[in-house]
């Protein structure tokens, strides 16, 4: 065949193939435009929702992939990915992956709430217990109205007991002390959310959003009152104190102690019993309980308070002097 037949023959046969696999007017398809980190994450949100945790985890390891490689400073972000798998992962029974994703995640923004709450889930499921309780307790250091972690305390408390037996408080790793500032910027955080569901946690609807510097210059101007002996002050500055932030303990076991020194017994009760509501195992909520209830003549609810703190500390010896004394009462 010559050059030119050659030719004719290749200009028919791609006439043809155009005519038959892409139609007359239509064009060839064209390359699908990436998606951004941030559509891959809502990409993976969706199949976390739907049950899809397998294909939310690849999902959310590009987003990971494309934020990390664009150089882009978005801590934040970052941590959120990381955590999101996290929660996938936890979803499919991959516990040492979500504990190492939750990890990281608390290195990028430490204290993160959820990031806790997960990593705690998956030490639970693979029974490390202390590390689970440490995580338990820092959320509530953060937040004491996260019912996850009161309910996780609990159990871990009881799961501990029975494992290392009185002691073992003694056998914790240590509980990060968590900054008065990472609490302001929850507390901020919280006063633009909707008040049932703040920070994707169920919390307490009738929690206060106030001023944790000024709460806490008033609770130590009530601590100096009471060093003084002026109690009845004190209580005041107490009051004052918790109408800015209604979530620290020591307050109410602080405004207790002035209550059992006023006399004033039944109000030295309420006030343990919120701060139990915060931190069950509170040895000073339980102990001063314990003397209200001495004094108001409650001997059975004296002792099931003494009891209880002696399980949590057996060598308390203010606590088994009182109980040795209660039990004398008729």
């Amino acid at each position: 065949m010559s050059p030119q037949g050659l030719s004719k023959c290749l200009n028919q046969f791609i006439s043809y193939t155009s005519s038959h696999f892409c139609g007359p007017t239509e064009k060839m398809p064209q390359k699908r435009r990436s998606q951004s980190w941030a559509e891959l994450k809502q990409a993976g949100n969706e199949r976390f929702k739907t049950g899809q945790y397998g294909e939310a985890v690849s999902i959310y390891s590009q987003a990971i992939h494309l934020l990390e490689k664009s150089g882009q400073k978005k801590p934040d972000d970052l941590s959120i990915l990381y955590s999101n798998r996290a929660a996938s992962y936890l979803k499919d029974g991959n516990c040492s992956e979500c504990i190492k994703d939750c990890s990281v995640s608390l290195e990028l923004v430490p204290f993160g709430i959820k990031s806790l709450l997960r990593r705690a889930a998956a030490y639970e499921a693979i029974e490390r217990y202390r590390q689970a309780y440490v995580d338990y307790k820092t959320v509530l250091q953060i937040d004491c109205n996260v019912q996850a972690a009161h309910d996780g305390t609990n159990r871990m408390t009881k799961a501990l007991t029975d494992m290392d037996g009185p002691a073992w408080r003694e056998k914790l790793p240590p509980i990060p002390t968590v900054p008065l500032e990472v609490k302001e910027k929850l507390l901020q955080a919280a006063s633009s959310a909707p008040p049932a569901q703040q920070n994707g946690i169920k919390k307490n609807s009738s929690q206060i959003v106030g001023d944790v510097k000024k709460a806490r210059l008033l609770k130590e101007e009530g601590n100096a009152l009471v060093k003084k002996g002026e109690h009845k002050k004190a209580v005041e500055k107490y009051t004052q104190s918790l109408g800015q932030d209604p979530t620290e303990v020591t307050t109410y076991t602080n405004r207790a102690l002035c209550y059992l020194s006023l006399k004033m017994y039944k109000d030295a009760v309420k006030d343990c019993e919120e701060a139990l509501r915060l931190d069950s195992a509170n040895i000073k909520a339980l102990y001063r309980r314990a003397q209200a209830y001495k004094e108001l003549k409650d001997k059975k609810a004296c002792v099931q308070d003494l009891n209880s703190l002696l399980k949590i500390e057996p060598k308390n010896t203010a606590a088994q002097k009182l109980l040795q004394e209660v039990q004398k009462m008729k």
